[in-house]
């Protein structure tokens, strides 16, 4: 199984009435005005444990000398969430600025840091600096496509998909054992190696009462989100982006294979135009999670963006 180089220690925070479960590398007396504290923030149905692999490769190119983060979203991993039936995304923007407020980490809420999302992660953080400009200084979008446009027209049968989902709660899947949530993983991603699948299976989910495997989400997450995407809200968030950004993305990515022709890559183009200050980079070798694909790739990327003068 796959051992981690540089293991994190794990912190408890109270965000916005919740506790907070946060992976720490590394400490404050890391910092400098050169290098902040890096904040990774993991997508849907992820942890913050997830970026690992990329935290050790990062070690291995610049040695362990920078302060880094990585928090569980509400309702995600070791972070338990309200008691909900429903999740709404202004919440995450509002428990990360909470976060960057922590001074139990180190974090003031007025010195500026370096924000990673993937997936997810990646548009909150997207919205976020647009939102909070002055928080920010470099930030890195892994993925976060966002999601196809919606109209209005829609409104009605997702509220409608949403109270049927309230009325019926779908279960999160269980597993016999861990090697089943290995192989879920690897369903999911056929290029993740054996050693970190089986490691990744062990943060993802732990053994219940039951005897199963159980999966660390709040099954409320598999609810519809009942309001629709509204672009226009989007972009003038990213608009008002002044941090350098950072986009990366798997050269074997499909994103067809989520929305079939719903989201066509000239719209997503058009997204970015709005950014001021972009550098791009397609790893080859790597699908959606691309920092499972390929970390040491990733990881010099990101190294050369986050020292720029």
């Amino acid at each position: 199984m796959y051992q981690p180089r540089r293991a994190p220690s794990h912190r408890w925070v109270n965000i916005r009435g919740l506790e907070y479960h946060i992976s720490q590398w590394g400490d404050p007396s890391l910092v400098t005005a050169q290098r902040p504290p890096l904040l990774l923030c993991h997508g849907f149905m992820d942890i913050g444990a997830s970026f690992q692999f990329l935290v050790d490769a990062m070690a291995d190119h610049e040695g362990e000398n920078r302060y880094i983060l990585a928090m569980d979203w509400r309702g995600f991993g070791r972070t338990r969430g309200p008691a909900t039936d429903a999740y709404w995304f202004p919440d995450y923007l509002a428990d990360l600025d909470a976060l960057l407020c922590c001074e139990a980490l180190g974090l003031d809420g007025k010195r500026p840091v370096d924000l990673l999302g993937h997936s997810m992660g990646g548009n909150i953080v997207m919205n976020y600096a647009g939102v909070q400009p002055a928080r920010v200084r470099r930030l890195v979008n892994l993925e976060g496509f966002g999601l196809p446009r919606a109209e209005a027209s829609e409104a009605p049968s997702r509220m409608a998909r949403w109270l049927n989902h309230l009325r019926h709660p779908r279960p999160l899947r269980t597993f016999a054992g861990v090697t089943g949530v290995k192989a879920r993983l690897q369903e999911n991603n056929p290029r993740l190696p054996d050693e970190r699948a089986l490691w990744l299976a062990h943060q993802w989910a732990e053994p219940g009462s039951d005897g199963q495997w159980h999966i660390l989400a709040d099954e409320a997450h598999k609810n519809i989100n009942p309001l629709v995407y509204r672009v226009e809200e989007v972009l003038a968030c990213w608009a008002r982006i002044t941090a350098p950004v950072l986009w990366v993305e798997g050269a074997e990515s499909e994103t067809s294979r989520w929305w079939g022709d719903r989201f066509p890559r000239e719209e997503f183009e058009a997204r970015l135009a709005v950014v001021g200050w972009l550098e791009r980079h397609t790893l080859a070798g790597a699908s959606h999670m691309l920092h499972h694909d390929q970390p040491d790739a990733l990881a010099r990327h990101l190294q050369a963006f986050l020292d720029l003068p």
